[in-house]
């Protein structure tokens, strides 16, 4: 196992916060009080560093990732500002797997919120190094010992403050140090046998060794050190500055001559973000090193479970680097660079094995729920449809949950989070692309099983309307539940050139996203058993039109089931609501479960269609006092009851030959004449 390298001299700090606490502000006070930028940056004025983009500045939240330096305790310290809202929770995932340590910001008014409990929860299961920092200290209502408790009791146990405050809710506000007392030494015991014995003798330990305990606690994930101050003022930030480079322990890594490892974790676009802008890719290295001009091999995890990849050259190196360091044109281990030239590239594609980092690094597991809703898109411009797909195309790339797929009539599908993240991607689609567009009405995004095994084989001769000569044999059979699709080529393998495998096995992986009702097929086994061909008249292009029609015909005699998609629900919650939000998640079709109190707060665990989890986000504030939490993760999809919903074909139907030769010829036309 890798030990962290103490010569590295770079940090990757995540801020992270429920929207409105504050983490912007505190990430521009840490750039301008060690020197990194020339003027304090406000999210009021719209003058913030980190939160560049004119959508940002104009809403005051953070929507996309960001990446600014400074120095402090000799090590350069990388921000990475994430968002706080729900809906751009992927941007907080990618976020995840590339940092070193973590800074959560409570507001001193606010207190503990929604989406901090959600982050905290993410970060302890992570054990991701964090500190928390209590800002807002000389704002109206802000309060100390009631918020340390609510965080010992909502958040965690195993808080340790270090700083505290003296005058709450004034503008005289000030952060003063907290030595490590008793309750300190309590909240380590948590996790410390030795502790607990010496604490129940009777032994109180050292200043200095709680310390270490701490210092080795956090750096695990087990316990959190609390600071507090005001990210406007500057009270308390230098603290929690020098606290980064005590308490977070370098990155681990491989040694010198190791290959290049690491994570594209973000990707803009040059010239204003524009279509025409050439990619930037955000890559952090966990191992070996990388040149300028180095041609670079990525892979990726394709939808269904594929594996891709392509390879480039790299054309520009700009390591994030601190004022004063020069960093040259080599990225190191630890260190983040921008990369240009990587036409192809997309977030989440690793180079080497992409492992490393507190989320398993892109292609690892994912820590939120993905999106279930799916939207159509609809330019407004006549014959316009063309700028609407590369736009949407465009920021897919920057956003690999934004899956897009061509829809009839012009429209294009895509993946959605929620109802802002729609607004967004309405705004920069107008903005960045020119493109004004109109969004349908979201709709869960369903998917298809087989329920018994079926068979299929296609004959295709050249006749007088078709002009294509190809055999395919297929045959589709259930997998369990989860195991997505499974690709068996039962063929031999001299039998044809081997582009005509190929061809098969990319086509009908490609089948399987529209199913008999026109949903995606998952949890089968699809076996090609039989290939055959005419030479010389065969052509590979012949194998890529028959495959398809193999595929649904083996589909339709399997027979599938649309099964609606579910999120398994946690709502932690003040129990006088209980009833009431039981109530709703009834209403909405949910099935519940577990309902028991949790120390101060009642939780409750359901199953719910994706459809109506929308409207139980919208109520719940309201329900609950503004003290709801939600959790929601990936559930058990439950077939459709009464008649299955359709999704419009984009295929042609290789269930209707007919139909479907008409759609290959007009294709061809269309291509021809393009």
């Amino acid at each position: 196992m890798p030990i962290p390298n103490p010569s590295r001299r770079t940090l990757n700090i995540g801020v992270l916060a429920h929207v409105d606490a504050g983490k912007t502000s505190l990430t521009e006070r840490l750039l301008f009080d060690h020197g990194a930028v020339p003027e304090l940056g406000s999210v009021d004025a719209g003058s913030t560093r980190t939160d560049s983009g004119a959508l940002e500045r104009e809403r005051g939240i953070t929507i996309r990732a960001s990446v600014a330096a400074f120095t402090a305790a000799g090590r350069q310290i990388n921000l990475v500002d994430t968002p706080g809202h729900p809906d751009f929770v992927a941007e907080v995932e990618r976020a995840l797997s590339v940092l070193d340590g973590a800074v959560l910001v409570l507001s001193a008014v606010e207190g503990v919120q929604a989406q901090t409990r959600v982050l905290m929860r993410t970060l302890r299961r992570l054990r991701l190094p964090t500190l928390l920092f209590v800002n807002k200290i000389d704002r109206p209502g802000a309060r100390y010992d009631s918020l340390l408790a609510d965080v010992r009791r909502v958040l965690t146990p195993c808080v340790v403050p270090l700083g505290g405050v003296v005058g709450p809710g004034t503008p005289g506000a000030r952060a003063v140090p907290l030595p490590l007392d008793a309750r300190a030494a309590e909240a380590l015991a948590e996790n410390d046998e030795r502790l607990l014995a010496a604490l129940v003798e009777g032994r109180t330990p050292s200043g200095a060794e709680l310390r270490e305990r701490l210092a080795r606690q956090t750096a695990a994930g087990l316990a959190y050190p609390l600071w507090c101050g005001s990210a406007l003022t500057g009270e308390g930030t230098g603290e929690l500055a020098a606290a980064i480079g005590a308490f977070v322990p370098p990155a681990a890594g491989g040694g010198e001559g190791d290959a290049p490892r690491g994570v594209v974790f973000a990707v803009e676009r040059a010239e204003g973000g524009r279509a025409t802008g050439r990619k930037v890719a955000y890559l952090r290295l966990f191992a070996g090193e990388v040149r300028d001009r180095q041609r670079l091999t990525f892979r990726r995890r394709e939808p269904g479970g594929a594996e891709g990849g392509f390879g480039g050259r790299v054309t520009g190196l700009d390591v994030v680097a601190a004022p004063g360091r020069d960093a040259g044109r080599r990225l190191v281990a630890g260190d983040v660079a921008r990369v240009r030239g990587l036409a192809e590239v997309r977030v989440g594609d690793r180079l080497g094995d992409g492992s490393g980092g507190a989320g398993g690094g892109a292609g690892g597991p994912s820590h939120f729920a993905p999106p279930g809703l799916e939207t159509a898109v609809r330019g407004r411009e006549p014959g316009g449809e063309g700028r609407l797909w590369a736009a949407l195309t465009a920021l897919a790339d920057e956003d690999p949950l934004i899956q897009v797929r061509r829809a009839p009539d012009g429209a294009v599908a895509l993946l959605l989070y929620g109802a802002v993240q729609r607004e967004v991607i309405g705004e920069r689609l107008r903005r960045d692309f020119g493109v004004d567009a109109d969004f349908g009405e979201p709709r869960p995004l369903y998917v298809e099983r087989p329920v018994g095994v079926g068979e299929a084989l296609m004959e295709m001769r050249r006749t007088e309307g078709n002009e294509f000569w190809a055999t395919v044999g297929v045959r589709v059979e259930p997998g369990p539940y989860g195991s997505g699709v499974r690709y068996v080529h039962d063929v031999e393998a001299g039998h044809g050139p081997r582009a005509y495998h190929r061809a098969v096995e990319e086509t009908a992986l490609r089948a399987l996203g529209q199913g008999v009702h026109g949903w995606a097929v998952t949890d089968c086994v699809l076996t090609v058993h039989r290939l055959d061909f005419h030479s010389p008249d065969t052509v590979t292009a012949d194998f890529r039109k028959v495959t398809p029609m193999a595929v649904l015909r083996a589909l339709a005699d399997a027979g599938t089931r649309v099964h609606e998609p579910c999120q398994a629900v946690e709502v932690e919650l003040p129990a006088d609501a209980v009833g009431d939000v039981v109530g709703l998640l009834a209403g909405l079709g949910a099935e519940v479960g577990v309902a028991e109190p949790r120390g101060a707060v009642w939780a409750v665990e359901a199953e719910m269609p994706v459809g109506p989890l929308q409207r139980l986000v919208g109520a719940l504030p309201g329900l609950t006092g503004g003290q709801g939490a939600l959790w929601t993760r990936p559930g058990t999809d439950r077939p459709v009851r009464g008649t299955a919903p359709r999704r419009a074909r984009t295929d042609g139907n290789p269930l209707d030959a007919v139909e479907y030769l008409r759609f290959l010829s007009d294709r061809s036309l269309s291509a021809g004449a393009g």
